[in-house]
């Protein structure tokens, strides 16, 4: 089971690396926060620093917050949340960017279940999403695996290997908007602190990109 775990997760890298030779390849770094409070509430804030190549060259920052209401203890939950993003294009056949800034209201379902050693996380997330001169309504799914390695369930000081499919819909015009396809090996290094290390290719109608990722998961009660 270990071998074949890792296998899978192997594969995957490689084949997403096999895209970065031709497209330019970023650099992700993330923090997800999930912090418990009262009953059954969680509040919940993330930060990304989007980068065009491996430090330095801002592409995006977004930071969100949310608050949430599980409806059953660790396996469901609803969520509303708010989202700043800030993004940093080049301007096309320049080195000169542009500033354009986002703000986005999102409400989503989240439900997990346990499949012998595989856990299984569904997201289903509408958001709404305000520009200077724009709005949009997008739809998103996320199905993300995670498969202990060194043990036969997850916890702390345990190997796992992680990976997501997530596609994103417009509610107009075009109905694709992108899909995004990581695989990952990641550490449990306590009850509460995960880390991973990994590959998203994000693919959209009329290009791609690769992007290494560095994800801290903080899961504390207040």
């Amino acid at each position: 089971m270990k071998k074949n775990a890792c296998l899978v997760v192997l594969v995957v890298l490689f084949q997403m690396a096999g895209y970065a030779q031709t497209s330019p390849t970023g650099n992700w770094l993330i923090y997800f926060g999930n912090q418990s409070f009262k009953k059954d509430w969680l509040w919940t804030n993330e930060i990304q620093h989007r980068n065009y190549n491996a430090f330095g060259d801002l592409e995006q920052l977004l930071i969100r917050t949310g608050i949430g209401k599980n409806l059953t203890p660790g396996n469901n939950n609803l969520l509303l949340g708010v989202g700043y993003i800030q993004s940093e294009p080049y301007t096309t056949g320049t080195n000169i960017k542009t500033r354009q800034i986002e703000w986005r209201t999102y409400q989503q379902f989240l439900t997990k279940q346990n499949i012998g050693r595989l856990y299984v996380q569904h997201r289903y997330r509408l958001e709404e999403r305000f520009m200077p001169d724009n709005f949009k309504i997008r739809f998103r799914y996320f199905l993300g695996l995670n498969i202990p390695i060194s043990k036969k369930e997850m916890g702390a000081k345990t190997w796992y290997a992680s990976m997501y499919n997530e596609v994103f819909m417009h509610t107009a015009s075009t109905l694709f908007d992108r899909n995004r396809v990581y695989g990952a090996v990641g550490y449990q290094v306590g009850p509460a602190i995960k880390l991973e290390l990994g590959l998203m290719q994000q693919i959209q109608q009329n290009k791609s990109r690769t992007q290494f990722q560095l994800v801290v998961f903080n899961n504390l009660p207040l």
